[in-house]
């Protein structure tokens, strides 16, 4: 009879042996082989390190399929993500992270340090964030006294750095990849509101000689996708669309497609003007029945336009001159550009985050 820690151990070796194997095809497939250097855990280190993977060490649940905990290792603070499932589709998403993550090099994506190859769904370990929360965090929990209230110049400053991040993404590697993933809970800010974007899940790398990729079906973060994913077609103008739905979620602090009549009762009627609208953003889109966005500009042009969309936090007692013109900037960025039902009049990333740019540095001013 094999002994139960023989047992484990040729296990652990199984898993190593069938994890490296599929990583290394897919950096082989994806980018040549080639990786930043990342360290190779073990089980145990990790285990020690978030003292068994204490409930009290969990810093962010997805509540769809990975865990985040604080670890803490002998010369540093480290965030541990754990995969919650065991199935195939789980699994594909933790190579996909392992395999873009330990591309990245720049200061506004989570740097990934290693993994461990030991267990059924590889873990992935990165530097540590995790305490400051969730740009959605900031957003929609600010009441909370743990996550700081976010004034207009600061969502402009984040806004311009998530902007450089997929430009990066877009421009810096020889193929675009496209993160298709878009939401503020993919943003981990630091103490001093810089945000780090994790969690590439769902990017793809678009065909050498190829504009986009295509699928069977639409795929990408319900409330974020663009209106040609409901035709299979993919490329980076789909990130550009839900920026721009990102972008106006941290404007207004509206949950994306989450209002409901209910929900609403307590609103005055030109937010639940607002609300009705954000519900029906993509059936209109998709379906062309209706042209909410001609009716949605006529609304933030109208009188106390702007006061109607954007969130009360960054109101406070009132707006300066200064500030409305900068939001109005702003609001044609997002709707008439970045929100365009055709692909081709939506600017690039780039130029969007040159906008942003331009905009923030006259609120500094």
């Amino acid at each position: 009879m094999i002994p139960f820690w023989r047992k484990e151990h040729q296990e652990k070796e199984a898993f190593v042996l069938k994890n490296g194997g599929i990583l290394l095809e897919q950096l082989i497939t994806t980018f040549d082989g080639k990786r930043n250097p990342i360290r190779n855990f073990s089980s145990e280190e990790l285990k020690l390190a978030t003292n068994n993977y204490d409930i009290m060490n969990v810093r962010m649940d997805d509540g769809f399929y990975f865990t985040l905990y604080k670890g803490f290792l002998p010369d540093r603070q480290i965030s541990i993500m754990v995969f919650n499932s065991k199935s195939q589709q789980a699994y594909d998403y933790c190579i996909n992270n392992i395999v873009f993550a330990s591309q990245m090099c720049h200061k506004h994506i989570l740097k990934l340090i290693g993994c461990c190859l030991e267990t059924e769904v590889p873990i992935l370990v990165f530097e540590s964030l995790v305490k400051y929360g969730t740009l959605w965090n900031h957003i929609h929990s600010h009441h909370e006294p743990q996550f700081e209230t976010l004034s207009w110049r600061q969502r402009l400053k984040i806004a311009m750095e998530i902007s450089h991040t997929f430009a990066y993404l877009h421009v810096g590697f020889p193929r675009p990849i496209v993160y298709s993933w878009m939401g503020l809970s993919r943003f981990l800010l630091d103490e001093y509101l810089v945000p780090k974007l994790f969690d590439f899940s769902f990017a793809q790398c678009i065909p050498e000689g190829e504009t986009h990729i295509k699928y069977a079906q639409s795929r990408g973060y319900v409330g974020y996708t663009a209106p040609e994913l409901g035709r299979g077609v993919l490329n980076e103008k789909c990130d550009v669309y839900g920026f721009g739905k990102l972008l106006l979620e941290i404007l207004t602090g509206q949950r994306k497609m989450s209002e409901t009549e209910d929900e609403t009762e307590t609103m005055d009627e030109d937010r639940k003007f607002f609300a009705r609208v954000d519900d029906n953003w993509l059936l209109d889109f998709e379906t062309g029945e209706k042209n909410w966005l001609c009716e949605f500009v006529k609304k933030i042009n109208g009188e106390n336009g702007i006061i109607v969309v954007v969130d009360p936090t960054i109101i406070g007692d009132g707006l300066c001159p200064e500030t409305r013109q900068q939001i109005q900037v702003f609001l044609e960025l997002v709707v008439i550009k970045c929100l365009s039902h055709s692909a081709g009049d939506r600017p690039s990333m780039i130029d969007v985050a040159k906008q942003l740019r331009q905009l923030y540095l006259s609120a500094s001013s």
